[in-house]
């Protein structure tokens, strides 16, 4: 598997689990209705494990643009792979929100107001100099702990050749790290930190015909893409001054 198929797959199916969390917490009738932010966060974590799961051997599980820019302004990235990767995990995120949207369309046809706020992110108050300094702030968090995980090791005579790792599990470290940001940071603006996570499906809430769907809100859509790469980069420059 390619790094770009990887990083598409990787982020169609971050994309589809978490905005299908959103979906099964707030669309009348399914079973996790009202399920609460509890649920959420762990749900949104567990679906980046999921997606690291599949993309990690191939492209290292970036998924996020915020990260892929701030892995290449630390020198842990190539800057040429850049924009193939931003261009892979927009793909990724615009048919994982399809493909929920088809799941929960009855759900969709059955809930009346606003349906938005399954696809992409908002601000519990909206105060746009706030809700960008809180998207900057978790994503700084993401991307500076990110920085710092580190695999197993083990050196010994005679074990150049020796392997040591979690598998699949070492993917955890930073699901967990999604969980907190939510659980902490993420109530005043449902922390995107991702910015093909909020774009790529509120551009399919745009062009998909859902009934009664409302505004896509392109008025904040700004927010949670540009301020998780300035969070990203910040996390970056501060790794490169202190490390």
């Amino acid at each position: 598997m390619t790094p770009f198929i990887a990083e598409i797959l990787g982020t169609f199916i971050l994309v589809l689990l978490g905005v299908g969390v959103n979906a099964n917490m707030t669309l009348k009738g399914t079973y996790g209705n009202n399920g609460g932010w509890i649920v959420t966060s762990f749900g949104w974590g567990l679906s980046v494990f999921c997606g690291v799961i599949v993309a990690g051997p191939y492209s290292g599980a970036h998924l996020n643009p915020a990260v892929t820019i701030g892995l290449a302004t630390s020198g842990l990235f190539e800057w040429k792979e850049v924009f193939p990767f931003i261009v892979a995990q927009m793909i990724g995120a615009m048919l994982g929100a399809a493909l929920m949207w088809l799941n929960f369309k009855n759900h969709f046809n059955a809930t009346e107001g606003d349906k938005l706020g399954v696809f992409s992110t908002g601000p519990a108050i909206k105060d746009l100099p706030i809700n960008f300094i809180c998207e900057l702030t978790g994503t700084f968090v993401l991307v500076f702990v990110i920085l710092y995980i580190t695999g197993p090791e083990i050196s010994a005579s005679g074990l150049e050749d020796a392997k040591v790792g979690l598998g699949s599990l070492g993917a955890l470290p930073v699901a967990f790290l999604v969980v907190v940001i939510g659980m902490s940071l993420g109530g005043t603006t449902g922390y995107a930190i991702n910015p093909a996570r909020d774009l790529g499906p509120r551009i399919m809430h745009a062009i998909l015909p859902i009934e009664g769907k409302g505004s896509s809100n392109w008025a904040y859509s700004w927010v949670p893409v540009l301020a998780p790469i300035t969070g990203a980069v910040g996390a970056s420059f501060l790794y490169l001054f202190i490390s």
